[in-house]
């Protein structure tokens, strides 16, 4: 089953990655379980960026990233959500069966509040430069890379510490298309290339 509709849009987009964690602490308010549809509603399904940060953040997240099958799961979230970037859609839809995971909100808390720890941190490194690597249409080769990276992500479950590069290079790609930083799309590409480059020497 697919769910095609355009849910609902934050009332502000998020602009860095203190805004859009704000954000995603609403998720599913009220409800003893946290589902991926809420917490992608609670960004809405207009911008590629907070899709990649949401994926990112979520693999690299303690009591949620080491749970077997979710690398693999975000992997399915990129995948989806750069194959309808790539094809022009406006909004993205996503499977019922993908939509419908759920995490206890005790443990969603607890990654919110590791999550937002070094938020005001890295937004301090974050401004526009370089935007030849993130303005359009630039953001076409990075769907294409972490399209790359989810593909590589389900293997990455059985090589140590690699999944956990996955996110990290999802998290500083959604980083820069956010906050329109080229610097950091480079630091993301140059990641990129050393994750896989491990994936492939440790499976050879």
């Amino acid at each position: 089953m697919v769910d095609d509709s355009p849910g609902m849009e934050p009332e502000v987009p998020p602009t860095d990655l203190t805004a859009l964690l704000e954000q995603i602490q609403h998720a599913g308010e009220g409800e003893e379980r946290v589902s991926l549809e809420a917490i992608l509603d609670s960004v809405g399904q207009r911008s590629f960026a907070p899709f990649l940060l949401i994926a990112g953040l979520i693999t690299l997240a303690p009591l949620i990233g080491d749970l077997p099958g979710v690398p693999t799961l975000m992997a399915t979230l990129v995948v989806l959500s750069a194959g309808q970037l790539l094809a022009g859609r406006k909004h993205v839809w996503f499977p019922r069966w993908l939509l419908t995971r759920q995490v206890s909100r005790e443990r969603f808390q607890k990654a919110m509040g590791w999550m937002k720890r070094p938020a005001s941190w890295v937004d301090r490194l974050l401004k526009p430069r370089l935007s030849r690597l993130t303005r359009p249409p630039a953001h076409l080769p990075v769907a294409l890379t972490c399209l790359l990276i989810a593909m590589a992500m389900p293997p990455m479950e059985f090589v140590p510490f690699t999944a956990n590069g996955a996110g990290l290079a999802l998290t500083l790609f959604g980083l820069a298309l956010l906050a329109d930083d080229g610097l950091m799309a480079l630091f993301a590409y140059m990641l990129t290339g050393g994750t896989l480059a491990v994936v492939v020497t440790s499976l050879a």
